[in-house]
């Protein structure tokens, strides 16, 4: 497994407010949905939206690859030791075991090597090299990203979040030498894929919960936002585009997180607030917004979810770009409004067209 895939041309303009022919778009449909729903009616839906789905061919459509971490019953060990289960094929779960729990477990403890490993299994360097290359000559530019969960996160599997919160607070010197090797290990990554040429480098992780941070401002700024600033370094002195992504409410977090490194920020839509979003990022950064998929599209029907997407394009967009759209479809979504979904995206991606 590895962390690579491309973007066009277009996508490079809209993040750059550089006039895109349209605005990006992206349909991700999670793994567990293909044991939900029928395989027929997704693919169907899949053929019939060409511009979501380019070349999608029903005659060839094969399932997902379920990653290791993500096979209900089966808990898996990291590559930072700390143990994952789920109840739910193809949707990744949480830590159950966390392998510093105890802080004397500090002493021994050896951080995975980034030349091996991306966090969560192993990586081939080899075969990344060899699709950076593949999708230059088809006019494509390579992502290449950190493992979701980065950082904050990161430290929260190897402690338990209420003990991570604790150290915090207590400012426990043991947790910067923590710091120290989860930002060492990722910065291994962030140089290797610098160093092959990446266009545009993720920072993926979640810092919101449904109202609020999982952690106070101060508390970013003191021990996170470091974290941040010195691996996006590399990436930007490379030449990279930065992307960062959190769920949840990052409201309170927003100033620290966007900075002049930062050229992308996925967030959430219904959660920080359209309006919000609007009065604080638009022209800031480019907006690559994480369509609803708690109330409207799981609830709403599709005259609800065309008014939505129409209102975010109208509210967030522009035709010198800085806005970039995905939906991530999980189990429960009724198909019509699937179809609505991925109707609207498509239709509205060509508004300023």
């Amino acid at each position: 497994m590895d962390f690579t895939d491309a973007i066009t041309e277009n996508t490079l303009r809209a993040i750059r407010f550089e006039r895109p022919e349209h605005i990006p778009v992206i349909f991700y449909i999670n793994p567990a949905c293909w044991h939900h729903y029928q395989h027929d009616a997704l693919f169907e839906l899949m053929a019939e939206h060409s511009i979501l789905f380019p070349g999608f061919n029903c005659e060839d459509a094969v399932l997902p690859e379920l990653a290791p971490w993500e096979h209900a019953g089966e808990p898996y060990t990291d590559s930072w030791g700390c143990v994952w289960e789920t109840t739910d094929d193809g949707i990744t779960g949480s830590v159950t075991k966390h392998p510093l729990a105890d802080w004397d477990a500090l002493e021994s403890f050896t951080e995975p090597d980034s030349a091996k490993a991306n966090g969560m299994d192993a990586i081939d360097w080899s075969a990344i090299e060899s699709e950076i290359r593949a999708a230059a000559k088809e006019g494509k530019y390579s992502v290449g990203s950190l493992e979701h969960g980065h950082a904050f996160m990161r430290l929260s599997y190897l402690r338990g979040y209420e003990q991570l919160l604790f150290d915090m607070a207590d400012r426990d010197a043991r947790l910067m030498k923590l710091i120290e090797m989860v930002e060492e290990f990722s910065m291994g990554i962030v140089k290797r894929y610098a160093d092959l040429g990446a266009a545009m480098m993720r920072y993926p992780e979640d810092l919101g919960m449904q109202l609020g941070p999982m952690l106070s401002p101060e508390q970013f700024r003191t021990y996170i936002k470091p974290i941040y600033r010195n691996l996006m370094k590399p990436a930007h002195d490379a030449g990279c585009l930065v992307h960062i992504h959190s769920d949840g409410d990052i409201r309170d977090l927003v100033d620290d997180l966007v900075s002049s490194e930062v050229d992308a920020l996925n967030l959430q839509d219904l959660v920080n607030g359209i309006d919000w979003i609007a009065a604080n990022l638009k022209g800031r950064v480019c907006i690559d917004l994480d369509i609803d998929r708690q109330q409207v599209t799981r609830f709403g029907g599709p005259e609800k979810i065309d008014e939505l997407i129409r209102l975010e394009v109208e509210k967030l967009g522009s035709p010198e770009g800085g806005l970039m759209m995905i939906y991530g479809l999980y189990p429960g979504v009724p198909l019509e409004n699937i179809k609505a979904v991925m109707d609207a995206m498509e239709r509205y991606a060509a508004f300023y067209s």
